[in-house]
């Protein structure tokens, strides 16, 4: 993968992009040494995202053939997430005043 530091990019501006391009499909942009950025030409973005999509699909389908799934309503749907939610939103420490009751003990 072609790598471009801060100051060339700062140098050679999208013109310097584009031929890094030229020669490999993603750039990596580094700054102050560290790589930080990668860019690439937009027909490849759409492209990795396909593959994302279809690798989501792919997992959404092994799921529902291994029987991974709940059939259930809107509401029901609704209700058994604001319940998942609320259980972790629950406080796993004692409260305040019964820790220090039973410091006092």
């Amino acid at each position: 993968m072609s790598h471009l530091s801060a100051n060339d990019l700062k140098t050679g501006g999208v013109a310097a992009i584009a031929a890094a391009l030229a020669e490999q499909p993603e750039v990596i942009i580094s700054v102050r040494g560290k790589d930080r950025f990668v860019v690439m030409d937009v027909a490849h973005y759409h492209y990795l995202r396909e593959c994302e999509l279809d690798a989501a699909l792919a997992q959404s389908q092994a799921d529902l053939a291994a029987g991974r799934v709940v059939a259930e309503s809107a509401q029901a749907h609704a209700a058994r997430l604001e319940a998942l939610l609320a259980a972790d939103a629950a406080p796993t420490a004692k409260p305040r005043a019964a820790r220090q009751k039973a410091r006092k003990a």
